[in-house]
């Protein structure tokens, strides 16, 4: 084979791998799209003054049909959450820059321990220690899991629409970015949409993901814990075709957090 002919094969094989990675991304934006996972939807009404307590007796149909479920890794099934809104994060005075802050989430499939970075994502960290030390996270679910993706939890309404009254600003990391696995951070619908939601990357699809999501930390201890997670099985939710809604359910049991000096 002549160069020429060979360097035409290698640029069509170049070209090729190019357009396989091209319809990765666009069937992975697909997904978030018409799966409206990655949505935190701000009710007026829930931008009252303060904190208030929903009705414990009442809680939204989609968390409804995970408790009726099966809880996953054959663990007790917690109390349920409590349905909290707030008009804004409090200013935690601890979670200062020089501060090494991690936080513990307790599952029904074991503990993972995430480092969080106030340095470069001071708001967002703000943020999800405030809810966690409210008992915001107490009770709720992953409500998505996608297998070699991303599992996704932090939303009352457990099916991506819900939050936590209030959004955050935009603290998107730097173009070249990459959603690795074990990175954790906050679901949105678009720029100045970040509220409860987290995910966290458990696959090599992270890669794919454009650097818009606020990052929060990442793991650092609970890869078994994980693994048990991705494990559990899925189907699609009513109106789409993603294999993601969990068929036996992962609470969020609560969510303990450790700050140090660094």
């Amino acid at each position: 084979m002549s160069d020429k002919r060979q360097r035409q094969k290698e640029q069509r094989a170049a070209k090729r791998d190019a357009e396989k990675k091209a319809e990765a991304r666009s069937e992975l934006w697909r997904r978030l799209g018409t799966a409206g996972i990655f949505g935190v939807v701000v009710v007026g009404f829930l931008a009252f003054t303060g904190v208030f307590a929903g009705d414990s007796t009442t809680l939204p149909a989609g968390y409804e049909g995970f408790r009726e479920q099966t809880t996953a890794c054959e663990a007790d099934q917690p109390p349920p959450e409590q349905i909290i809104s707030f008009d804004g994060p409090v200013k935690q005075a601890d979670i200062t820059p020089n501060a090494k802050v991690t936080a513990t989430l307790t599952t029904s499939c074991g503990d993972v321990v995430i480092e969080l970075d106030p340095v470069g994502y001071p708001e967002t960290a703000n943020s999800f220690v405030f809810l966690a030390r409210e008992g915001y996270y107490d009770g709720q679910v992953f409500h998505r899991v996608v297998s070699g993706f991303v599992a996704q939890g932090g939303d009352p309404e457990a099916n991506g629409t819900g939050g936590p009254g209030y959004v955050i600003a935009d603290e998107f990391p730097d173009d070249d970015f990459v959603y690795e696995e074990g990175v954790v951070a906050m679901a949105n619908r678009g720029s100045r949409s970040t509220g409860s939601q987290f995910f966290i990357v458990i696959g090599d699809d992270g890669q794919f993901l454009t650097s818009s999501f606020n990052v929060l930390g990442a793991v650092v201890s609970g890869q078994e814990t994980l693994d048990r997670i991705a494990a559990v099985p899925t189907g699609a939710a009513v109106g789409s075709s993603e294999q993601s809604l969990p068929l036996e359910t992962v609470y969020i049991e609560s969510v303990t957090v450790d700050v140090s000096a660094p």
